[in-house]
């Protein structure tokens, strides 16, 4: 029975279909660890990082228990006058500027106002002097393209590459990003039947919730307005791809999905792909598997087929015709992996967004209603998508796809996956970005990983704790579905480091995989450089990334730069008037980092008198 011919059955027995994506058969990880030698040295390097030969025991998962010699590296972060060697005195000093006036509370809160307050005062020249001189200069890299070369140059200099985000905003009121995603977020069905559609309360908008930037410090906010926007949108993304590619020969890009297309598909296609993952679980709970981790969960075929046959879907042996002509449970079994290729987001989307009821077990439509225009706008954000990969690929440029929220993020993973399924054949261009925050983030980076192993495709991931925390929080309560974030901090940690040892893990064994740690975490990073010195990993690889934002941290981003890490600043940019709201997150979440941790102003501090002892009244980098 071909995959035609079973979508026609599908039809008859539901009123949409879905179609299938081929998946090759899996291969098992390696639990033997890496028997590769590393010559023993001794290297000293900028007066910063040790690099010493001891041995090194590696145990893997498995029994085979293998001693080698590895090069040790450690990091001396407590070293001021390596990790501000690109510093000037005025650029030390402006730092502890800035960051004492983020722990001042009636600063930060009012900070709008007060930058209002400012330009009336002394008129948009003096602003603009005055915002350079102090938040601006420490947090922005430059009003565009050009200008941010200087800097950029410097820091590579220093070790230190450059992931480009142009960081203009718009600055609306609450009233107007409320008005703008209700609009965005709400089908043409439900506007004309509510609560006629089988859509959970979760992947609803939700006007209290309107205003994506509540409780938000870290992220930047997309609101859509029409196609046109968008369109603008994809082609500032292009260009800075372009800079990024002429400003480095190893440079990052960052890109959020909301900036390009209408929301209301991210949230449908989010609910589609979650809805069959939980189907998944019941049916892996009939059968008696619930208790086995996510990738163990095998269903048997011939129970599958009695269930499918329950559903009406068609008769037992089409059934498995169908399942053995799409190459899926040659084994007897059929995976998760298996299942999600039940779901092709290149098929025709009002045929996509079907979701199987948990109750009833049949297959029905996620919207009774879905317009020609609503279909148009959604395929028109998947080739926004694509044409971004390919100039990336085109300017040897790696992209970044942000993570946004959990009512977001399901699709916005699955098209990321489907971009590395095409474009990471021979090396990482594109990265996905997980938030270690959330419950479920370590299943989701097994899976994502385990697929790119079958598949033979380089795995890109960015490790990040998470932006939306209080928002996902109050909205989960709100609202009324599980909270979906770790329970606490120490909660989190753990989480990350859990995921980020078994990409390591990965990286080891096949060297196929890619990760940018993305913390300013120093404990993180200690951990991370542990592990590679565990399993004999070298920076030179260029498989494990560091990154901070510009302005903040330091400390941790040089000191790892000149020991040879690849190492990233993520470099805002854009015009003083069009980045305020940029910076005004910037000094909300750096007066609780500031509040919570003074060492960063004590290093300064630090370097600040070391200089002035030494006679380095005068000092300038030299590069």
């Amino acid at each position: 029975m071909s995959c035609t011919k079973f979508a026609a059955a599908l039809v008859r027995a539901n009123p949409g279909n879905v179609r299938n994506v081929r998946i090759s058969p899996g291969r098992c990880r390696s639990t033997v660890a890496s028997t590769k030698s590393k010559e023993e040295t001794h290297q000293q390097i900028d007066g910063c990082s040790v690099v010493e030969a001891e041995p090194v025991e590696l145990i893997s998962q498995g029994t085979h228990v293998k001693k080698t010699l590895l090069n040790k590296i450690c990091i001396d972060f407590d070293n001021t006058q390596e990790a501000y060697r690109s510093k000037g005195n005025i650029e030390l000093l402006r730092s502890l500027l800035v960051f004492k006036l983020c722990t001042i509370d009636v600063l930060v809160d009012k900070n709008k106002e007060l930058m209002d307050l400012t330009k009336k005062v002394f008129g948009q020249w003096m602003f603009e002097k005055i915002m350079k001189l102090t938040f601006y200069g420490q947090f922005v890299a430059g009003e565009d393209h050009n200008s941010i070369k200087p800097l950029i140059r410097k820091n590579q200099a220093f070790g230190v590459g450059a992931v480009l985000d142009y960081s203009v905003e718009e600055d609306l009121t609450q009233e107007e990003a409320e008005k703008k995603e209700m609009d965005s977020c709400v089908s043409e069905a439900e506007k004309e039947s509510p609560g006629e559609d089988h859509r959970e309360k979760k992947y609803q908008a939700h006007r209290q919730f309107g205003d994506r930037r509540g409780g938000v410090t870290s992220a930047r906010t997309y609101f859509y307005a029409d196609e046109s926007k968008c369109d603008n949108q994809m082609e500032t993304f292009m260009n800075c791809i372009k800079a990024s590619g002429g400003a480095s020969t190893d440079g990052f890009s960052a890109i959020k999905m909301t900036a390009l297309g209408r929301p209301q598909f991210l949230l449908q296609f989010s609910q589609v792909l979650v809805k069959w993952r939980q189907f998944f679980k019941v049916l892996s709970a009939q059968q008696g598997k619930s208790d086995m981790k996510v990738l163990e969960q095998k269903l048997e075929l011939e129970q599958l087929k009695e269930s499918m046959i329950e559903m009406g879907v068609g008769a037992k042996d089409d059934i498995e015709n169908w399942i053995t002509g799409e190459k899926l449970g040659v084994s007897g079994t059929l995976d998760l992996l298996d299942w999600n290729s039940l779901i092709n987001d290149t098929t025709s989307i009002s045929n996509l967004l079907m979701v199987p009821n948990l109750e009833t077990g049949h297959l029905e439509p996620l919207m009774k209603k879905f317009t020609a225009e609503e279909e148009s706008q959604m395929k028109r954000m998947l080739q926004r998508v694509d044409v971004l990969a390919k100039h990336a690929m085109e300017n040897g440029v790696r992209l970044m796809v942000d993570a946004e929220q959990t009512y977001f993020q399901p699709a916005i993973s699955r098209l990321a996956l489907e971009m590395q399924r095409k474009f990471n054949r021979e090396k990482p261009i594109i990265f996905n970005t997980y938030q270690c925050y959330l419950k479920d983030a370590y299943d989701n980076v097994t899976v994502d990983v385990e697929l790119s192993r079958r598949e033979g495709w380089y795995f890109g991931a960015k490790l990040v704790r998470g932006a939306y925390m209080y928002q996902e929080r109050d909205r989960a309560k709100e609202i009324g579905y599980e909270d979906p974030i770790n329970p606490d901090y120490e909660a989190t940690n753990r989480m990350y480091h859990k995921c980020l040892e078994y990409v390591l893990e990965e990286i080891d064994h096949s060297r196929k995989a890619n990760v940018m740690v993305a913390t300013h975490n120093e404990d993180t990073v200690k951990y991370t450089l542990e592990k590679m010195n565990e399993m004999g990993l070298s920076p030179t690889e260029n498989k494990v990334y560091f990154g901070q934002l510009l302005g903040m941290c330091d400390q941790i981003s040089f000191p790892l730069g000149q020991a040879g890490f690849p190492v990233y600043k993520y470099v805002p940019y854009g015009p003083v008037n069009e980045v305020m709201p940029y910076l005004s997150r910037r000094a909300q979440e750096n007066r609780g980092f500031m509040k919570g941790s003074q060492r960063e102003r004590s290093l300064l501090w630090t370097e600040l008198k070391r200089r002035v002892l030494a006679g380095q009244i005068v000092y300038k980098p030299a590069y």
